[in-house]
């Protein structure tokens, strides 16, 4: 101390409690090696000062405060304590600072340097912590860090610690790091007895093999699990899996999603949809279903597979398309339909099956029969394979086994269909078009034989061992026979109507695919689940409420001619904070708010251009009335305007405008301003003589007079 009162007490307390109040409400010391009054302090304040073998100790209910030095203003029950500070609440919570200011009649405290506040699971350090004892409540708004062992570490521009709740709540740059990810949030609430962290707002999870952003979501940093919603999407190296609500386990390398889902491969130039899906990394493989569709993006023509569920397995040279129950497939030229489709990528073999367990005798068995249709063509059969070049992405050969059957109809006839029957069928393509087609073992054929015009020769019906067509323009160019056994060409008169139709001639046209819309249309309605489980954001509540100013109002009664010391430290609301940080929003919102006078954004001069410029461009179109005014009539041009300003001496623009107490002194900045103001509303701005300047020849005159 500088200097002390003639009297020095000199304690040796080595009895249980001494104190300065008569009520157990206020402040109490419990040790103290020195105490002395110093008038240089304020009248009244006691000095404390720890001897060699304990520090000063106060109470006040229930938290005990150790420190080097203390100032004690008894008349406001007020603290400022010095020095390896050390206040403890209980068992389980205790705060470290350089300095800490504490108010008895309020519960609040301030403390600064090196603050360390520590619980059971966690550890916050700051350079600042603001404490309201009432609520429980720690704050700080000059950054922050909270260490947890098995979540990591957690830091935050502004954040709070409810200890009641046991609960963090971090906001502004906030980053969670921990050995397998980084998180970044603008809002973070955290539970340090369980780990559950709560996303708000645009977040981001960040490890080794994934990322995720949200929007909205929840992470378990003890399990590694996590559900997220709202722009939902999970990054797993070359695939994004994106949805309503995702489910995330990072131990597994798995994660689900519900409704309106896409699954990205950008490698393998595939999209997946559906509305309910699950995705394993490490097996990299993908099971979705409820309307699920697998678009394989080509630079010609993209291919669309349809079912009731899809799974796409395998790594991308390896990889293995799963189509299974009313399957179907759809591109510009080719459609088809079967129980169970399945795609070797790699090899570029599509099959069309029939599932096996299914009995030939159902009544429902031939709807499920695979199908085929390319331009006019059908083919059906017990299987069909279809092979593409997987270099150039367009279709090479078909294969149908058992009880293959291509038909077309005859576009000149009724009710006509060229027929082709037999035990199986190869077919070539040229340029995704067939043009040969061979029938292999007891094949058979209908067919409508016509000349160049088109005319009906008549029809063709005849069996043999096998069968060559050539095909072009979409239409049967060339049959050759081989081995025939019968054939015969009737008449369409002679033909009986009963022999039109081969066995097992079965026309689906209706049933083919002309769009992706159609691939839907047999879909039973869609019904899909209603997401909830995670609140909506509510905004952080303020650490100076309307509770903790009655607290300090009511402390002021007491010394109403002196300082208020508990309204000291006080933080700055956030919405203050964010002004202060970004002047310029700051300005926008004191124009919304006092938007009296249109050019006086704030009560200050505006000294500077650019800042008026900024002002200027705030105010609201129809806020421009009466900006400027030097004379009673009117100039209907804002170029005329500023042609005229150019004309005005220097000396005489003083007065031209104003935005706060000090005139604008620079024809250039008056200028910029005007820029800024609606043509509809110059009227009345601009007077430099008795009249307007109403055209160039009048302003040029006055030019010349200046001049002269």
């Amino acid at each position: 101390m500088n200097r002390l009162n003639n009297l020095i007490l000199i304690f040796a307390l080595c009895f249980s409690t001494f104190s300065f109040s008569q009520g157990k409400q206020k402040i109490t010391i419990e040790y103290a090696g020195i105490a002395a009054s110093d008038p240089e302090i304020e009248d009244g304040a006691l000095v404390f000062l720890r001897d060699e073998s304990q520090q000063v100790h106060f109470i006040h209910k229930g938290v005990n405060m150790w420190c080097d030095k203390a100032i004690y203003y008894e008349d406001q029950d007020y603290i400022e304590a010095f020095s390896n500070v050390n206040m403890k609440q209980g068992d389980s919570i205790s705060m470290v600072a350089k300095y800490v200011e504490y108010s008895g009649k309020t519960e609040l405290a301030f403390a600064q340097g090196d603050v360390v506040l520590t619980e059971p699971q966690s550890v916050l350090t700051t350079d600042k912590l603001y404490f309201d004892r009432t609520r429980q409540l720690a704050y700080y708004n000059t950054n922050g860090k909270v260490v947890k062992d098995s979540s990591g570490t957690i830091t935050s521009q502004i954040g709070r610690y409810y200890m009641t709740a046991k609960k963090y709540q971090f906001t502004k740059n906030v980053i969670l790091v921990n050995p397998d990810y980084t998180l970044n949030t603008e809002r973070l609430d955290f539970f340090p007895d369980n780990g559950h962290a709560y996303l708000f707002g645009p977040s981001t999870i960040v490890g080794e093999t994934s990322r995720i952003y949200t929007e909205r979501g929840f992470y378990d940093t003890n399990a590694n699990t996590g559900y997220f919603q709202r722009n939902a999407k999970v990054y797993y190296d070359n695939r994004t899996v994106e949805g309503d609500s995702i489910y995330f386990d990072r131990n597994r390398s798995f994660a689900s999603a519900t409704n309106n889902i896409t699954v990205t491969d950008t490698i393998n130039n595939s999209i997946v949809k559906g509305h309910y899906a699950e995705v394993w990394r490490d097996k990299d493989s993908v099971f979705i279903t409820k309307r699920a569709l697998a678009i394989t993006v080509q630079e010609q023509d993209s291919v669309y597979l349809h079912a009731d569920t899809l799974m796409v397995t395998g790594k991308e040279d390896n990889r293995i398309t799963r189509a299974y129950y009313n399957a179907k497939l759809y591109k510009s030229d080719l459609a088809g339909k079967a129980d169970s489709i399945h795609v070797d990528h790699k090899t570029g073999l599509t099959q069309l099956i029939n599932l096996a367990r299914y009995s030939s005798t159902d009544v429902f068995a031939l709807a499920r029969k695979p199908v085929l249709w390319n331009l006019g063509n059908q083919m059906t059969g017990d299987t069909i394979h279809l092979i593409s070049n997987v270099e150039t992405e367009k279709l090479d050969s078909l294969k149908v086994f058992n009880n293959a059957f291509l038909v077309s109809k005859d576009t000149l006839s009724e009710d006509g269909f060229n027929q082709i029957k037999g035990q199986r069928l190869i077919g070539l393509f040229r340029d995704n078009e067939i043009y040969n087609v061979d029938i292999i073992k007891n094949a058979e054929t209908i067919r409508y034989m016509r000349n160049d015009a088109n005319e009906l020769i008549g029809i063709q019906k005849s069996k043999s061992g096998s069968i060559n067509i050539q095909i072009v323009d979409q239409a049967i160019d060339e049959v050759r026979f081989n081995n025939q056994i019968d054939g015969n060409i009737f008449p369409e008169a002679d033909f009986p109507r009963s022999s039109k139709r081969l066995r097992g001639f079965d026309w689906r046209g209706e049933e083919r695919p002309l769009s992706v819309e159609d691939l839907f249309k047999d879909d039973p309605p869609l019904v899909l689940p209603k997401i909830t489980g995670l609140e909506d954001y509510v905004p952080p509540e303020d650490f100076v409420d309307d509770s903790v100013m009655e607290r300090i109002e009511e402390a002021s009664e007491a010394v109403p001619n002196k300082p208020n010391k508990a309204a000291r430290n006080l933080p700055i609301k956030e919405s203050e904070q964010e002004q202060t940080e970004h002047p310029k929003d700051s300005i926008r919102l004191q124009l919304q708010d006092t938007m009296k006078q249109p050019l006086k954004p704030v009560n200050k001069t505006l000294e500077d251009k650019e800042q008026l410029k900024d002002s200027i461009e705030l105010i609201p179109q129809d806020k421009t009335k009466s900006l400027l005014k030097l004379g009673d009539k009117s100039l209907q041009d804002k170029q005329q305007l500023k042609d005229s300003i150019e004309l005005i001496p220097q000396d005489k623009t003083k007065s031209l405008l104003k935005l706060g107490d000090k005139p604008l002194e620079d024809k250039e900045q008056l200028k910029d301003s005007i820029e800024l103001i609606p043509q509809d509303k110059t009227k009345s701005l601009l007077k430099p003589g008795d009249k307007p300047l109403e055209n160039k020849e009048e302003k040029k005159k006055v030019k010349e007079k200046e001049g002269q």
